[in-house]
């Protein structure tokens, strides 16, 4: 990676530089502060499958989560196709180091080809500040310019008016209402020729 993009590898941690954030990808020492966030209201009423046991919390973050951004992120060093591999990165506020939310993208089952989908939380004590929008620019910056990602999706409930914001402030074009386990969500998507 060049010295003047955005995109880093420092003491092997990947990170990409936002204007008041940075996403980095997990590590370990985030357990309890990533704990502790997908247990807010705010978020797991959005997100209930992330609101689990510290302890099965632990067992994803070792075994499957910093794993797989391992191997995406090799993916991506060597020019490969990163397929159905997931990147899930921390969002970490500039100022004060603190793991305030995530961004992450992955394969959504539910969508219809291709469903490369990106997806969100954030603290309720960072909300409203431009900081998801950020993340989420610069994970779609990342996707696009690094992989062979031509399109990348979204979805929101429909009730959830903040994620709807974010969605349409990073660029992404409403398709339809689609209907995933008998809810409703905004499903919108974004093409790299013509962002």
């Amino acid at each position: 990676m060049e010295n003047d993009t955005p995109f880093t590898l420092q003491e092997n941690i990947f990170t990409i530089d936002c204007e008041d954030i940075i996403l980095r990808e997990f590590i370990v020492n985030d357990l309890d502060d990533f704990h502790s966030l997908t247990s807010q209201p705010e978020i797991y009423k959005y997100l209930p499958d992330w609101n689990v046991s510290k302890q099965q919390r632990k067992d994803w973050l070792t075994n499957y989560e910093i794993p797989e951004n391992k191997q995406f992120l090799h993916a991506v060093s060597q020019g490969s196709d990163i397929g159905v591999l997931c990147l899930r990165l921390g969002i970490i506020l500039k100022e004060t180091q603190e793991f305030i939310g995530w961004c992450c993208s992955g394969i959504k089952e539910e969508l219809p080809l291709p469903n490369r989908e990106i997806i969100y939380a954030i603290s309720k004590d960072y909300r409203g500040k431009g900081y998801t929008t950020q993340a989420v620019k610069g994970m779609i910056n990342y996707l696009f310019e690094n992989t062979n990602v031509e399109i990348i999706s979204s979805l929101a409930l429909l009730d959830n008016i903040s994620s709807n914001k974010v969605i349409k402030k990073s660029g992404f074009i409403f398709q339809n209402i689609i209907k995933i386990d008998d809810k409703e969500y905004n499903y919108y998507q974004l093409h790299k020729k013509i962002r």
